[in-house]
């Protein structure tokens, strides 16, 4: 990181007026050990149900997002070609439901994509705007997929990302922990969950 500060890199945004929470895809595909995309989340899911507690009990707006695919991927496009194990999202699979915590509550809004980003192909940054929202606060998985692809179009859409490190997961820890790296140095925040709830508390 140190190599990337002295190149000009690094900078820190900071929390701006109003937060919201984003839980990105933190559902049964990547919990339940028959599931062709299992992965070793257990720890971050727990953290992001810690962050999404924090939120709620300091009124801090929660949005959820989840993958859904109509029968066959039709609407998948090249993203089901390229990983077809994402055909655990189609709708009526149980493995594309949220887990029991964190799991949104009637009233939160709940984003459905068919693509990595939550903002691609989606109303997500509409409703963030109406709701006065400029910073998220971003936990879920995957680390180097969908929380990545968020992270990166939240700063283009004009949002401060603030990814909460220990409450997102990936399928190897080297892959967690490189695009952690590579998020601080270009495109948000990097920080713990008990420095986001602090936050919440400012």
């Amino acid at each position: 990181m140190e190599s990337y500060r002295a190149s000009g890199f690094g900078g820190e945004l900071g929390p701006g007026r109003r937060a919201a929470v984003l839980v990105i895809d933190v559902v049964q595909a990547y919990l339940v050990d028959s599931s062709p995309m299992r992965a070793p989340v257990d720890d971050a899911v727990a953290a992001a149900a810690r962050l999404v507690e924090a939120a709620r009990g300091r009124d801090v707006p929660v949005v959820f997002t989840r993958v859904s695919y109509g029968k066959g991927g039709v609407d998948g496009g090249l993203f089901t070609r390229k990983i077809p194990s994402l055909s655990v999202f189609e709708e009526g699979s149980a493995l594309a439901e949220f887990p029991p915590e964190p799991a949104p509550l009637p009233g939160e809004v709940v984003v459905t994509k068919q693509y990595a980003s939550a903002f691609f192909g989606t109303s997500l940054a509409a409703t963030l705007t109406a709701d006065g929202v400029d910073t998220l606060y971003l936990c879920g998985l995957t680390t180097s997929g969908c929380v990545r692809a968020s992270a990166t179009d939240a700063l283009q859409h004009g949002f401060r990302p603030r990814v909460v490190a220990d409450a997102c997961g990936d399928r190897a820890g080297g892959m967690h922990e490189a695009n952690l790296l590579d998020l601080r140095a270009k495109y948000a925040d990097v920080i713990t969950l008990e420095e986001a709830i602090l936050a919440f508390d400012r």
